[in-house]
């Protein structure tokens, strides 16, 4: 807490009179509302100060917010991000008071009717745009366990510096009267003033508040080398966390005060990574080794290759467009290429063996995101697929390059949402966390986070988040989250620490021998010994009556197709698996197969789905063979379904893991 004398002097100046006054005003008005940037806004009064509460339209979990001192509309990008992301905005009118006694009780009345009656978070972030650095140093000063962190723009922190204008900076003698009036001092005093933002700073580094500033190098009103330089230093000496963000040119009227904020979402992801109760790091996700390769080949080769691997929450429009949103405003100068990977119906046992055709085609990647714990666990994989799937696919990547940044997402559907409200941890979110720890891979919950908020009333399932396909309002919460993670893992907090290197993650010893780390597309051109089988150039699984729908993709393209019982087909390949990825439709039939002459083994290649939809799917026949050479043989059985139409097996390709 701050030295009991200057507690003390502040009560003693403002007078147990004044104080009530203040908090009995506060208690008995009455809140209006309006608008505010398309967001709805609570317009109040505390002791005769306007004041207000804008409203973002989903809150996040457990209410964060950010407190403005002075000047709400200025430099207010960062604040409409935030409320984007859930965030409340507060700011309450104590102009002319200049972070004095009276002000403060005005704040300590605001901070306590938004607690009781809005129930926001107990703890807040706090804004300080020039003067109002007097305010936020102060109030944090004295609230210190109240405090998430504080960002100041172009900070006061000399009343010396300003509004006297002592040193360089141009002061203004009408302001610097009427703080003397305010504050009750002396010219004297007011040279002595102890509750400057630079005096203030023991308490607020004691309980490791974090720090950010923007500041303007060619400040005339308020010099950085007299406030925010001083403030910084004093603070990294008492072993606080302070960054500034250093802007060479201002723009109105010459003064260097004023100036076009160059990096709104920076201010935003710091606040939201300090004070959202979303966790971030932790929580809902895990960072383990980072992200630190993909941010140092984005800032220093200015240009980026980011994929996106998954389903048909990949697939679809939504959290992706967000992400790459995120990417491309987060580092303005780098030219992106956003591969989007994502096929509906496709799990981490498919993805492992697209990697190649579908990642690389482009060539290296410097980021992947892959999310398959939907499909992995509604299409029935077994645990161990789960494992040799999510495995494969990172050993897949690292083995091209070991500097690659892979980040593992378990998306939400009602079965998991079932699992952790019986206080279990889903079976696939298991496996797939064994994979990111076992590589140091980022994880990142959001089906524990959907479910754990949805629980804590803060949105429906059915209102509001709709299906496991997300509604728009779930695409931008997956977003968020994800967002989140990414700048708890940039942190900027590195950012002086001088260049960067590239740093090859390490590639273990396997979990699964069998993982499908070396996994490959083969055409079905590469099959032999064609007998019913025939190769169809132009495949349409919906020809000849069959009717049904069909996934994008697996229409008009060669397929390996045969309808009758009996059909046989050869494949040589090396490996230690193989199977066949198949379009599953109302007619599809059972598949019997053996591996060099070996024993026959039938796989039922109609899925749930498959009665109206021609579903890709991938049926790994082998899957723990020696790497060696090895010859497939494949036939229709005479048996099927029960709810098929038919016996058919349209292969639209092969696939192999090799040895």
């Amino acid at each position: 807490v701050p030295p009991a004398g200057k507690r003390l002097t502040i009560i003693a100046r403002m007078g147990p009179l004044a104080l009530l006054t203040v908090v009995t005003a506060a208690a008995f008005t009455q809140d209006e509302t309006s608008e505010w940037n398309g967001y709805r806004r609570v317009d109040m009064e505390i002791a005769g100060r306007a004041a207000r509460l804008v409203l973002p339209e989903h809150a996040a979990p457990g209410k964060p917010w950010v407190w403005r001192a002075r000047f709400p509309d200025f430099h207010a990008d960062s604040d409409l991000i935030l409320l984007e992301r859930g965030f409340h905005v507060a700011h309450v009118d104590t102009g002319g008071m200049f972070g004095g006694p009276r002000s403060m009780a005005v704040w300590d009345a605001f901070y306590d009717r938004l607690r009781k009656e809005h129930g926001l978070s107990e703890h807040v972030a706090l804004e300080g745009v020039s003067r109002g650095g007097l305010f936020v140093f102060r109030w944090a000063a004295l609230h210190p366990e109240r405090v998430a962190c504080i960002y100041v723009d172009t900070p006061v922190c000399d009343i010396t510096s300003w509004p006297l204008g002592q040193g360089r900076g141009r002061g203004h003698a009408a302001t610097w009267e009427q703080l003397l009036g305010e504050l009750e001092l002396t010219e004297e005093d007011a040279l002595a003033y102890e509750f400057d933002p630079v005096d203030l700073l023991e308490p607020i580094a004691a309980a490791d508040v974090p720090i950010l500033g923007i500041i303007s190098l060619n400040d005339r009103i308020v010099p950085p080398e007299e406030n925010a330089y001083v403030l910084a230093k004093r603070y990294r000496e008492l072993g606080g966390d302070v960054q500034l963000i250093e802007v060479e040119e201002g723009t109105k009227a010459s003064n260097g005060h004023h100036f076009e904020h160059p990096d709104p979402l920076r201010p935003a992801d710091f606040i939201e990574r300090h004070a959202s109760l979303s966790p971030a790091p932790g929580g809902y996700a895990s960072l383990r080794r980072g992200l630190a390769n993909s941010r140092t080949r984005f800032e220093t080769s200015k240009r980026g290759r980011v994929a996106f691997l998954g389903g048909s929450i990949t697939h679809n429009p939504g959290w992706r467009d967000g992400v790459c949103a995120y990417l491309t405003a987060r580092f303005p100068d780098t030219e992106f290429d956003f591969v989007a990977a994502g096929i509906p119906s496709m799990g981490s046992t498919p993805g492992a063996f697209r990697i190649a055709r579908d990642i690389y085609a482009r060539g290296p990647v410097d980021l992947l995101f892959q999310e398959a714990a939907v499909n992995d666990s509604t299409n029935g994989r077994s645990a161990t697929e789960m494992t040799r799937g999510t495995e494969g696919i990172v050993r897949h990547v690292r083995a091209r390059d070991a500097g690659t940044d892979v980040v593992l997402m378990h998306f939400v559907d009602p079965a998991k949402m079932a699992s952790y409200r019986a206080g279990e941890v889903p079976v696939v979110v298991t496996q797939h966390e064994a994979v990111a720890a076992h590589y140091g891979a980022p994880s990142l919950d959001l089906a524990r986070e959907v479910t754990e908020r949805i629980d804590a009333g803060q949105f429906t399932w059915e209102g509001d988040f709709k299906n496991l396909h997300p509604s728009p309002y779930g695409q931008r919460l997956y977003a968020a989250s994800i967002r989140r993670l990414l700048s708890a893992a940039w942190d900027d907090s590195d950012a002086s620490a001088g260049p960067r290197k590239i740093v090859q993650h390490p590639v273990p010893e396997p979990l699964d021998a069998f993982s499908y780390d070396a996994g490959e597309v083969v055409a079905p051109s590469a099959a032999r010994e064609l007998e019913g089988f025939a190769l169809d150039p132009r495949c349409d699984p919906r020809a000849g009556g069959i009717g049904g729908g069909v996934r994008a993709g697996f229409v008009d393209v060669p397929m390996l197709v045969g309808t009758s019982p009996g059909a046989t087909a050869i494949l040589d390949f090396d490996g230690r698996a193989v199977g066949v990825w198949v379009a599953a439709g109302p007619d599809a039939g059972t598949l019997e197969h053996r591996i060099d002459d070996g024993p026959w083994r039938t796989t039922d290649l109609f899925t749930r789905w498959s009665g109206g939809l021609h579903l890709p799917w991938v049926h790994v026949l082998a899957s723990e063979l020696d790497g060696g050479a090895h010859t497939l043989e494949i036939r229709i059985a005479a048996t099927k379904n029960a709810r098929s139409k038919g016996h058919a097996a349209r292969i639209a390709a092969f696939v192999v893991n090799g040895g």
